[in-house]
């Protein structure tokens, strides 16, 4: 094998899997969306099927700026979600974090000022 066949390969290779990523992007945004109905949906599958890179660069055109804001949202809520168990797992809510600071203030080992601040800082 030539250094160009080789060459040749590992370029075919890597637009093979660039057109996966795109494909499975194009039809996790399909499904994401709730703004199109099931046939519209059932047609842009059928189209990336019979016509694969045609169909991807019209879906990109059509939909692309659709598809960053359903991106973005998505992992908003997704990071919102992650953030919310969290908290929830490690039981670090304001009421808890105040409640601990008390704790150090009664056994004296923080100070009324230092007591503040947490105090402070938790209800931020």
């Amino acid at each position: 094998m030539s250094v160009w066949n080789v060459l040749w390969l590992i370029i075919v290779s890597f637009a093979f899997v660039a057109y996966l990523f795109l494909l499975f992007a194009i039809i996790t945004d399909l499904f994401r969306n709730h703004q199109s109905s099931g046939w519209v949906k059932a047609i842009w599958v059928l189209f990336l099927f019979i016509f694969p890179l045609l169909t991807a660069l019209i879906y990109l055109i059509v939909e692309g700026n659709g598809m960053a804001k359903r991106s973005a949202a998505a992992e908003k809520q997704s990071r919102s979600e992650t953030d919310d168990y969290i908290k929830h797992t490690a039981g670090t809510n304001p009421a808890t974090q105040i409640a601990d600071a008390k704790k150090l203030l009664d056994a004296g080992t923080i100070t009324d000022t230092e007591y503040q601040q947490l105090k402070a800082k938790a209800l931020a």
